[in-house]
C-alpha cells in the first residue's frame, strides 16, 4: 500500500513540475504555431510576397540581399514580439527614412500573413 501511495505522489509531483515548466502545453497549439512558422518562412522566401530575401540574409535562403541587416538573433534584438511585428508592418514609424517596404500599411501582406512572417522571423 505504501508503494502505491508513493507512486501516486511521485506521479502527481512530476505532473505538477511538468506543468510549471511549461512542458505540458497542448499539442494543437504547438502544431498550429509550427504551421504558422512554416507558412511564415514560405512567405518570407516568396519573391512575390514577403520577399525578405531581397534585402536580408536569412539562414536557409538563397540569393539574399545585403541592403538590410542579416536576420539573426531576432529574439534578442526584438524581445517583444509585438515590436517586431510593428517593424514588419510599417518600419517608417521607428525610422521615417527607412527603405523597408511597409508591408501592412501598403497591403503587401495581410494581417494574418504578417503574423506568420513575424512568427518565423522571431525564431531566427
Amino acid at each position: 500500500m505504501q508503494d502505491f501511495i508513493h507512486n501516486i505522489s511521485t506521479t502527481v509531483s512530476v505532473a505538477a513540475l511538468t506543468a510549471c515548466l511549461g512542458l505540458a502545453t497542448p499539442l494543437t497549439a504547438n502544431a498550429a504555431d509550427d504551421a504558422d512558422i512554416a507558412k511564415g518562412k514560405e512567405l518570407s522566401f516568396d519573391r512575390k510576397k514577403g520577399n525578405c530575401l531581397a534585402c536580408h540574409d536569412i539562414a536557409g535562403g538563397s540569393l539574399p540581399g545585403n541592403i538590410g541587416p542579416p536576420l539573426v538573433a531576432m529574439k534578442s534584438r526584438f524581445p517583444e514580439f509585438d515590436k517586431l511585428r510593428a517593424q514588419i508592418y510599417d518600419a517608417r514609424k521607428n525610422n521615417p527614412d527607412t527603405i523597408m517596404v511597409p508591408f501592412g500599411a501598403h497591403a503587401v501582406l495581410t494581417d494574418t500573413e504578417i503574423d506568420m512572417v513575424t512568427k518565423f522571423i522571431h525564431t531566427l
